[in-house]
């Protein structure tokens, strides 16, 4: 079975992906494929060598390109499923023949209404509410704002609105971090620091805090699915919007829907 190792490379406005030159069992192939579109509709696939479930069996290529439409559903279960049915009718009949492989169609096309079932089920069915597990160490939260006021009570700048954005000391809006040694050792408040970041007075309590803000969730048979993502996706999307973008789209591409989102949400507000 040949599986071919693709190389990524940028062509023009879309994202090229090839095989310059492999073997299958009777030669040599070439295969190329260009994402022109968000997402790759398009499905192909190449397997050489036995063409059926048995040694004795028939050897050969099989070649499949499957031109998707409308979305990736219908090209990738195609891609899973048809060579896989072959192979079996091919055993069974203990050959290729044109009555195999219209064998082969059948069960692919069959069993397809089946997973459009089950996803049709589901987006109408299911709903899933968000759960926020972390804390977002953020000064414009008031919370945080209230936190750092509190640590640092003699402190009335510890919190500072800066161009209708609060910020700690009016130059970060992150509470806890691991690094930033400017803001929690006076020593690397100087020179080659830039002016913008020196504090005008030396401080003897740390700035900011490394420590982690810990929160436990026991897990139950409800629970779903996890989403890991930075502010990039947060400051964009709800914890509803993006659960409900994971309930309501099959799993495959789905943290690329997210960004995408993300990305036609940035657009809109840019155009207004």
């Amino acid at each position: 079975m040949v599986k071919p190792c693709w190389k990524p490379s940028v062509e023009g406005d879309g994202l090229l992906w090839y095989k310059d030159l492999g073997h299958h069992v009777h030669g040599e192939f070439s295969m190329a494929t260009i994402q022109a579109n968000s997402l790759m509709e398009d499905q192909s696939q190449l397997e050489s060598g036995p063409l059926s479930w048995t040694d004795s069996g028939p050897q050969g290529t099989f070649v499949g390109v499957y031109d998707g439409h409308g979305g990736t559903e219908a090209s990738r279960f195609v891609n899973d499923k048809l060579f896989c049915n072959l192979k079996r009718y091919a055993s069974e009949h203990q050959g290729i023949s044109e009555n195999v492989i219209e064998k082969a169609f059948l069960p692919t096309e069959e069993c397809f209404p089946s997973l459009v079932n089950k996803q049709w089920l589901k987006r109408g069915t299911r709903e899933v509410t968000a759960i926020q597990l972390s804390t977002e160490h953020n000064a414009n939260m008031e919370s945080v704002r209230a936190e750092l006021q509190s640590l640092h009570h003699h402190d009335s700048q510890i919190v500072v609105l800066k161009h209708k954005i609060w910020r700690v000391k009016g130059l970060i809006q992150v509470s806890r971090s691991i690094g930033d040694a400017y803001l929690k050792k006076a020593e690397f408040n100087r020179e080659p620091l830039l002016p913008r970041f020196r504090l005008p007075k030396p401080f003897l309590k740390l700035v900011l805090s490394s420590e982690p803000l810990i929160s436990v969730h026991k897990l139950h048979p409800e629970d779903q699915f996890l989403i890991f993502a930075s502010d990039g996706l947060w400051e964009h999307l709800s914890n509803q919007e993006a659960v409900n973008i994971v309930v309501n789209y099959p799993r495959y591409e789905i943290a690329r829907r997210l960004v995408k989102a993300v990305h036609f949400k940035k657009q809109l507000r840019k155009e207004k």
